[in-house]
């Protein structure tokens, strides 16, 4: 893979600034966030009202301890547009969530608003090695969700030439990405897992595609799987993190040169990891709830809104700002299975070191009278499917699982291509037990 290297004119200047040089950027934009937040959104002029604050509590970084938490529920709560900190016509863009489990989430944004988040996407582009004139071929869906269009207007602002494919038709991906010799690709690493199948099944080598850099977010990954797709692309993969109710993608992003977590572009947000059972504020390098406070939204600002990802913060490398480890769970996405916290990021780890299947998976749980089960369906490798090789391949896993995880699973190893591919975020978990 090539040596990226990036100087220090190239970046912003805040990105190499020192950390009392940061804090005080934050709390003046702190200040003036809360106080835009209190003066023009109803709803948080009531909330802030509830718990006894004043956005002049405010006083140092830490008095943000002090103000109440934001969550989900709250813009299901007052959906569509209770959330918003500006009248509905200054807003030139609404993007929201699928709504699968309940309303959907909607967020929205002033001219202002886009152009901080296309500045932060291509802050993130460029932090993963991205360069003015690069092709991008961004295969993150477009729409109401954030991931396409928030990729494509970072991608321009830095300069890039856009191949806005969005996702599906993954034989097409192949074609086009053979065909305009894209460097860079932005997509969720479960599809970039489908292209390279589709890589596969054309008898095209992947190692000798154009791509040199893969930006992959929008669902928790492994660095077993960055290793699976780096090896199999001789290419870079990395980071990005962000959510449609923060601002998108672009919230953090690694650093190709170091590729040790992703630093929060802490201008524009403000990190706390917080005891999620508890909500108490966590020191840097406790494992916890990571939490944002928007610095510079307009539309729709976020007063401490609990992310439900676990992770940690840790100081600056590559960048002054901090880092957030690299996330591979959430607390609503982590399975109690007789008493053992299981994340679906934790099976994908016990997949990849078996060499007969493929990383392509879903867990199923179920209940058999008063007992919780677990079974993980898999795929087999290439050239893994005979019987014996698939009886291996499972004993091998449930091993992995049993002592790595904790826990004993059933395994059922599949044939190639049986698991249903996602051309977005992957469903990981289909849970049949009884609702009660």
């Amino acid at each position: 893979m090539l040596d990226f290297v990036t100087r220090p004119q190239n970046l912003d200047p805040i990105e190499i600034a020192s950390r009392d040089e940061i804090s005080a950027l934050q709390f003046h934009r702190m200040k003036r966030s809360l106080k835009h937040s209190y003066e023009n959104s109803p709803f948080y002029r009531k909330r802030f009202d509830e718990h006894g604050v004043h956005p002049e509590d405010l006083k140092t970084l830490a008095d943000l301890s002090k103000f109440p938490f934001t969550t989900k529920t709250d813009l299901r709560d007052t959906y569509p547009f209770g959330m918003f900190a500006v009248p509905r016509e200054k807003l030139v863009r609404i993007h929201g969530s699928s709504g699968t489990t309940g309303k959907p989430t909607v967020v929205g944004y002033t001219k202002h608003d886009i152009d901080v988040w296309a500045d932060v996407v291509a802050r993130s582009i460029r932090a993963s090695g991205g360069r003015p004139g690069d092709i991008v071929h961004i295969a993150y869906g477009y729409g109401l969700f954030t991931g396409g269009l928030g990729a494509h207007y970072g991608a321009e602002r830095l300069g890039c030439t856009v191949v806005p494919i969005s996702g599906g038709m993954t034989e097409r991906q192949v074609t086009l990405m053979n065909d305009f010799k894209p460097r860079i690709i932005m997509v969720t690493p479960s599809y970039m897992l489908s292209i390279l199948d589709e890589f596969r099944r054309q008898g095209i080598d992947p190692r000798e595609s154009s791509i040199q850099v893969g930006i992959f977010g929008a669902e928790p990954w492994t660095n077993a799987m960055r290793s699976e797709i780096e090896q199999a692309f001789n290419m870079h993969a990395v980071d990005i993190y962000g959510l449609s109710e923060v601002m998108g993608p672009g919230v953090a992003n690694e650093c190709v040169e170091t590729k040790d977590g992703l630093h929060v572009w802490e201008d524009h947000f403000y990190p706390e990891i917080i005891d999620p059972v508890t909500g108490a504020v966590l020191p840097d390098g406790e494992l916890g709830e990571l939490v944002f406070t928007t610095l510079t939204k307009e539309g729709l600002p976020m007063v401490r809104y609990r992310t439900r990802d676990l992770t940690r913060l840790l100081p600056g490398t590559a960048r002054s700002m901090r880092r957030i480890e690299k996330i591979t769970g959430r607390s609503d996405d982590m399975i109690i299975l007789r008493g053992v916290n299981v994340f679906p990021t934790q099976i994908e780890e016990q997949i990849l070191k078996c060499a007969g299947l493929a990383p392509h998976f879903q867990i199923e749980l179920s209940r058999a009278g008063r007992l919780d089960n677990m079974t993980v369906h898999v795929e087999c490798a290439a050239g893994s499917t005979d019987e014996a090789a698939r009886a291996h391949s499972a004993k091998e896993l449930a091993h992995h699982i049993k002592s790595v995880v904790g826990i004993s699973t059933k395994i059922e190893v599949k044939d190639p291509n049986a698991i249903a591919r996602s051309e977005g975020k992957a469903k990981r978990v289909v849970d049949n037990r009884p609702k009660t």
